[in-house]
């Protein structure tokens, strides 16, 4: 009976959020944006990019085990291991993804006014750099290829980031 209604408590309030237009809740093991989760990391496309958040000169984490369902025994393609922000894409196929992809399996959001919660404040924007160089796009848009460098930082101060060079042979 407790289990039941736990479930029914959390169902309401999957509902509630969905009703009020929030972002659905963290993803379970379904296909995100066609990305399956599968029950081994994938062979044939493996590659690392690093991302950085940067709320109001403060680091935002960016946790490990993204892309590792609690519910389900599956890695997405996209994921994370370690809270370095680190990415990993280990994909059974060739296929291009993007940062927007990350962020949605993630379950948080990337706009130009909210950045996985950070939110811009009146008169602030989002800066984002793409190996050292300003973009000024949509931040979903940017490919992950190998060894990409993103930081986004939300609000200022907007300081030019240090390349990243931890990679530890990823």
């Amino acid at each position: 009976m407790r289990v039941l209604s736990v479930l029914l408590i959390a169902a309401f309030f999957v509902a509630a959020s969905h009703a009020a237009g929030a972002r659905a809740a963290v993803a379970n093991g379904e296909p995100v944006d066609g990305i399956r989760c599968d029950a081994m990391e994938g062979s044939v496309l493996h590659i690392h990019q690093h991302v950085a958040i940067v709320d109001h000169g403060k680091a935002v984490a960016i946790p490990p085990d993204v892309g590792r369902p609690f519910a389900a025994p599956c890695l997405y393609w996209i994921h994370t291991h370690t809270p370095d922000g680190i990415i990993h894409i280990e994909s059974p196929n060739f296929k291009s993804f993007t940062l927007g992809e990350l962020f949605d399996i993630w379950s948080e959001p990337l706009t130009r006014t909210d950045v996985a919660g950070a939110k811009v404040k009146k008169g602030e924007r989002v800066a984002v750099w793409v190996d050292g160089r300003p973009y000024t796009g949509d931040p979903r848009k940017i490919g992950l290829t190998n060894h990409l460098d993103v930081t986004i930082e939300v609000g200022p101060p907007y300081t030019k980031p240090a390349p990243f060079t931890a990679w530890n042979g990823n």
